[in-house]
């Protein structure tokens, strides 16, 4: 890594919970410049704007966010263990809340209506964890652990959309039960998929 690219990758690691704590528009270049210890000029020599860094930060976010998955899922042989794992790390990790939250839920709830590259991004992502379901729920199926009458596609919407909600409302409530709650119905969901 060239000493530009550790810079930039600097900016980012910095910059990514100021956006998915405080959003993009209540972010500030300031802010990122407080974070950092660089002048406005080392910021700019690094990204043309805010708008790249808060998209660099959002990848950096996914990314760790699917990095995390992907380990929480990892060693497990059945398809019920690797959903039962994704909810647990789901489960586990509101409660310590690294780097602001879901960035998924933040930046997509900013960005809806307000920025149609940002919304890109996260729906983009949003795909790619509800493949991620889906896919887990297939292998289900292909091995014959799970029954072939389950719709992986739409399985997989629910469960991450009571995820994402469960997110939401256990963060302003300041309270882990609706997630608890989500994902106790989510599991006895799942020990139905059971051939």
């Amino acid at each position: 890594m060239t000493k530009a690219e550790r810079t930039r990758q600097f900016i980012i690691e910095k910059a990514a919970p100021i956006f998915n704590r405080k959003g993009i528009a209540g972010t500030s270049m300031s802010d990122i410049m407080e974070a950092t210890k660089l002048a406005k000029g080392g910021l700019y020599g690094n990204f043309e704007s805010k708008e790249e860094i808060c998209l660099a930060s959002f990848k950096y976010l996914a990314d760790l966010l699917s990095d995390e998955i992907n380990k929480s899922i990892g060693g497990k042989t059945t398809a019920k263990e690797k959903l039962f794992a994704l909810l647990d790390f789901y489960n586990a990790r509101l409660l310590k809340n690294n780097y602001g939250g879901c960035p998924i839920l933040n930046f997509g709830t900013e960005a809806d209506d307000t920025n149609p590259v940002m919304k890109q991004k996260v729906e983009e992502v949003i795909n790619r964890f509800k493949t991620r379901i889906s896919n887990i729920i297939k292998q289900g199926q292909e091995n014959g652990e799970f029954n072939q009458i389950i719709d992986a596609e739409t399985f997989a919407i629910k469960m991450f959309t009571m995820i994402e909600g469960a997110i939401l409302i256990s963060k302003v409530q300041d309270n882990g039960t609706y997630m608890h709650i989500v994902v106790d119905i989510l599991k006895a969901d799942i020990e139905q998929f059971i051939n």
